[in-house]
């Protein structure tokens, strides 16, 4: 039971990883993000597609997240402009539906241009022995790379004045821009590192799985139950949700299969949003 639960753990601080871009988004400017799934497969693609022509695999992922960070950029000055014109629920209705076309328009182009082309990463050495139990070195390699992310978002929250900024904004928008702060740049920048979090968590699949131009969806829904059971403005919420719901993928999957889980899950979320709306941990954190 011990290396399913250390599976669990390790696909918890993907899902985490995806999550915790959506959670950004939604918290500083009410904008639900539909399309993230398929940021996250675009630098999969992208890393596939320069791997393909002969570039090293390393460089290849990094150009990938590299890549969705600018297209997450782009996305937010043209896509998303007008609806942060609008507060409250016009904002967040107008960013489902123009999020949700991005998502149809990138899972359509993808699939009909490279419906061939998948990234499929393999480390020199498939596994080690630690304390007697064998453990995939992807599985480690994802772990401290998800950590490290994790660690320099809290720092850079903390320490930084940027970060503070967040911060702020998220606490109280008009004192915020009283203070000085620039909301469209801040917005602008949360975006972009929330679109190269999710390319993180692309490159980090293509170490277990396949990662092909369909996957987007999935990627999306994923993300978005561990969002509202962490709470969709809490970081700390999120991660949290991220590896509990990593651990129950894990083992329901060895237990009942994949389908029944994905049921599992999304009733997780249902009893959530029934008995705790705000998530487990309400507030931005």
């Amino acid at each position: 039971m011990i290396p399913i639960l250390f599976d669990g753990v390790v696909q918890g601080l993907q899902l985490a990883l995806l999550a915790v871009g959506i959670t950004m988004i939604y918290g500083l400017g009410g904008i639900l993000q539909l399309a993230h799934g398929q940021v996250a497969v675009m630098a999969a693609m992208v890393a596939a597609l320069l791997i393909a022509a002969g570039v090293n695999a390393v460089l290849a992922s990094a150009a990938g997240i590299l890549a969705v960070a600018l297209f997450s950029v782009a996305m937010d000055w043209s896509l998303l402009r007008p609806a942060y014109r609008y507060r409250g629920e016009e904002r967040l209705l107008l960013s489902l539906v123009l999020t949700l076309g991005l998502a149809f328009l990138v899972d359509g182009f993808l699939t009909f241009r490279y419906p061939e082309i998948a990234l499929t990463l393999r480390l020199r050495t498939p596994s080690v022995v630690v304390g007697g139990i064998t453990v995939r070195t992807a599985s480690i390699a994802v772990s401290v790379l998800a950590a490290a992310a994790f660690t320099l978002l809290a720092l850079f929250l903390v320490k930084t004045w940027l970060g503070r900024a967040v911060r702020s904004l998220m606490q109280n928008d008009v004192g915020a821009a009283l203070c000085g702060i620039n909301a469209d740049r801040t917005r602008t920048f949360i975006v972009g590192l929330s679109g190269l979090l999710a390319g993180l968590a692309g490159i980090a699949q293509g170490l277990f799985s396949s990662v092909g131009p369909e996957m987007g969806s999935e990627f999306t829904i994923l993300a978005l139950i561990v969002a509202v059971v962490g709470g969709v403005r809490s970081l700390t919420g999120t991660v949290t949700a991220g590896l509990l719901l990593g651990v129950v993928n894990a083992f329901a999957s060895y237990l009942v299969g994949t389908y029944m889980t994905l049921i599992l899950l999304l009733g997780v979320a249902l009893v959530t949003i029934l008995v705790r709306p705000q998530g487990l941990l309400a507030y931005w954190a």
